[in-house]
């Protein structure tokens, strides 16, 4: 924590003739105290550096977020700023409780051309020129892969429906208990992580601009067909995350995950719960490799007819209250794009928050996190990563606008569901989606 105050030192000027202190409340979901620590210092920083502006931290649950800025419309006491899920930035927009005016400065102040493009459109306004909130970190899922085993069969990046089916198929040998792939196959969350990522890159929906459902569509359902085919090369039974135990074994030639995987592929000690036969009997114990890391590639991006990427975006946003408080938020907000308080926030997890500035992961002191994790990916393998927010997308978000009703399928669980019934109860994919589509249509009315 040294550095952030060597910071203020650093950039500490004359202090002007005191004056009485602004108050703006920080609403942050990163609740746990290890993190909460590392926030609260740089408030402190932020502090002495601006003395005419206290900054109060208030740490909010995300699922308890909407209810507590509810009881806080209506009390009258709206927080000055906040850090939360894109999909909640842009509901509070859609209430009309945000300063476009002062996020739209923000995103100005800071350069709109060193976001990714994709990361400004999922906090953008509905009239397609302003902004919600403003991009500041997440984690992106995507396929990670042994680079080493592509070139020994001379297969292409799994960047496309093609080259990822064609790698499960050469990838597979059961007889050696190897499998090509990782799709999630269980009815939960991650099989409907992974079966988005494929729709959006077939151009599939789930709602049209104006919160039509087209669920039941002829994209959604080719992605339907095409995941039951790659579901032949998982290892066998319904599952889920915990088969990466496969590739950190050797076992496995790609599978889908999140960013969180890299301190796993990484680092000894945090890879050991995988390393055993604890999960699948079909597995041994096994021996961390530490070239794993440079033995895997990361796609990211992935494309049939358009190009996609997938994850979950959180962002700041200034809040309506009054222009003091949004002067002073401007300020807090600008102040923690500071490349030192950045990536000190960024740090707090490495690789489950990930820059929305293109460049910051080219800085050594990014590299150098407290876990070690990112030194042993090298910088284009980071930036690699990093570049898929260039095309990220989500079903709950088309066009800049949000549709909560997306987060009220996923709570039914029904896309996993229906991925459930096409490859274990013999279900027909139009059968499947037909199903679901009706499901889909009765919660939302």
């Amino acid at each position: 924590m040294k550095f952030i105050f060597k910071l203020a030192l650093a950039l500490m000027v004359a202090m002007p003739a005191f004056v009485q202190a602004q108050t703006i409340e920080f609403w942050t979901t990163q609740t746990q105290s290890d993190r909460q620590k590392v926030i609260k210092a740089l408030a402190q920083t932020f502090e002495a550096l601006n003395p005419s502006i206290k900054v109060n931290v208030v740490p909010v649950e995300e699922n308890d977020m909407a209810a507590q800025m509810a009881a806080a419309s209506a009390a009258g006491k709206l927080p000055s700023i906040i850090e939360a899920g894109s999909e909640l930035i842009l509901a509070f927009g859609e209430e009309n409780i945000v300063d476009l005016k002062t996020n739209n400065a923000i995103i100005r102040s800071v350069g709109k051309n060193k976001y990714f493009t994709g990361a400004l459109d999922m906090v953008k306004a509905a009239n397609g020129r302003d902004y919600y909130g403003v991009p500041f970190h997440g984690w992106i899922q995507g396929i990670w892969y042994r680079q080493d085993w592509f070139k020994e069969h001379g297969l292409a990046a799994p960047n496309s429906w093609n080259n990822i089916l064609e790698a499960a198929k050469v990838l597979t040998d059961k007889s050696k208990n190897q499998y090509g792939i990782l799709v999630g196959t269980k009815p939960e969350t991650f099989s409907e992580q992974v079966f988005t990522h494929l729709a959006l890159g077939n151009g599939a929906r789930q709602f049209d601009r104006n919160g039509n459902l087209t669920f039941n569509s002829d994209e959604m359902l080719q992605t339907l067909r095409f995941y039951k085919e790659l579901a032949q090369f998982n290892p066998p039974g319904p599952q889920t995350w915990r088969a990466r135990d496969y590739y950190l074994q050797g076992k496995m030639g790609m599978f889908f995950y999140s960013t969180y995987i890299m301190d796993d592929l990484a680092l000894a000690d945090v890879a050991k719960g995988s390393l055993t036969s604890e999960h699948f009997q079909e597995l041994t114990d096994g021996s961390f490799d530490p070239d794993l890391v440079k033995k895997t590639g990361f796609a990211p991006i992935i494309a049939n007819t358009e190009k996609a990427s997938y994850g979950v975006l959180v962002g700041l946003s200034v809040i309506k209250t009054n222009s003091a408080q949004a002067a002073a938020a401007k300020k807090f907000a600008e102040f923690l794009y500071q490349p030192d308080a950045y990536i000190s926030f960024l740090h707090m997890a490495p690789g489950g928050m990930n820059p929305m500035i293109k460049g910051i992961s080219n800085q050594s002191r990014y590299l150098n996190d407290p876990k070690g994790v990112f030194s042993t990916y090298g910088t284009k393998k980071i930036g690699d990563i990093i570049g898929g927010f260039e095309n990220i997308k989500t079903f709950a978000i088309v066009n800049g606008k949000a549709f909560p009703q997306s987060g009220q399928i996923t709570a039914k669980q029904i896309i996993p569901k229906m991925i459930y019934s096409v490859i274990f109860e013999n279900v027909s994919p139009e059968a499947a989606i037909e199903k679901a589509d009706r499901e889909m249509k009765a919660l939302i009315n």
